[in-house]
């Protein structure tokens, strides 16, 4: 049994991965990291270690490695390589990429064999090309659907902080605000497409973008989770 942890900008999301699939998942504010302990299966279904990934910065990374210390479980964090399970990194400083996207790109092709279009819609939105041969060819990063709202009402004198629905052609304010943040991301999104691609498609926006995409989709609950899964099957140096 591996736990995975997957440390976001706004939250810790773990998963309990048997080899074959997944015992349980769940989320967690960073800090209540150390609550996890409680969340997970007495002997003999312990976790045998711990497989994470971290983009929330140092402290978080450091309770993380306290957490395993007291659970007596050896940590392996996954950072971006030129190549692992299958997937070529085509960065041009392959160390750069965050490892949350590197992970994401994993556990997509663990999923699906072809080309895909890799989007992960959370504080940040990421829209990722990885080719049929397993190239990561290159992606954007854009502000999140909230964040883009945020930072609307922020830094401007009179636009709120919008609680309008989508609409195709808004006619009030929270509705413009709600909308034009939903069809920056969703313009984005088809400019990185090609024809017939899959998009897979993660995140806690996932749900607010996937009724209004044009292309193929499939939602995916946890894609850092998977790639984490895959991860600690593979290796870091498996290319295959």
């Amino acid at each position: 049994m591996i736990l995975c942890l997957d440390a976001g900008n706004t939250r810790l999301k773990y998963g309990l991965f048997d080899g074959s699939g997944w015992r349980a998942q769940g989320a967690l504010s960073h800090d209540a990291i150390d609550d996890l302990r409680a969340n997970l299966p007495a002997r003999p279904a312990r976790p045998a270690r711990i497989v994470a990934c971290n983009v929330a910065g140092d402290a978080v990374r450091q309770r993380i490695e306290a957490l395993s210390i007291s659970l007596g479980l050896p940590l392996d964090w996954l950072a971006s390589s030129a190549a692992a399970c299958g997937v070529r990194n085509g960065y041009d400083t392959p160390q750069q990429l965050g490892a949350d996207r590197w992970a994401a790109l994993l556990g997509a092709r663990a999923l699906h064999a072809g080309a895909c279009l890799v989007v992960m819609a959370g504080t940040a939105t990421t829209i990722d090309v990885l080719d049929d041969a397993g190239l990561f060819r290159g992606g954007l990063i854009l502000p999140g659907l909230t964040l883009m709202r945020t930072a609307l009402a922020r830094n401007t004198a009179d636009l709120p902080h919008a609680a309008g629905h989508y609409r195709a052609q808004p006619t009030n304010t929270d509705d413009a605000i709600v909308s034009g943040a939903l069809h920056a991301t969703l313009g984005a999104i088809a400019r990185m497409r090609a024809e017939g691609t899959l998009c897979l498609l993660s995140g806690g926006a996932a749900g607010e973008l996937a009724p209004h995409l044009d292309l193929p989709c499939r939602l995916v609950d946890n894609l850092v989770l998977e790639g984490l899964a895959r991860y600690s099957g593979a290796g870091p140096n498996s290319v295959n």
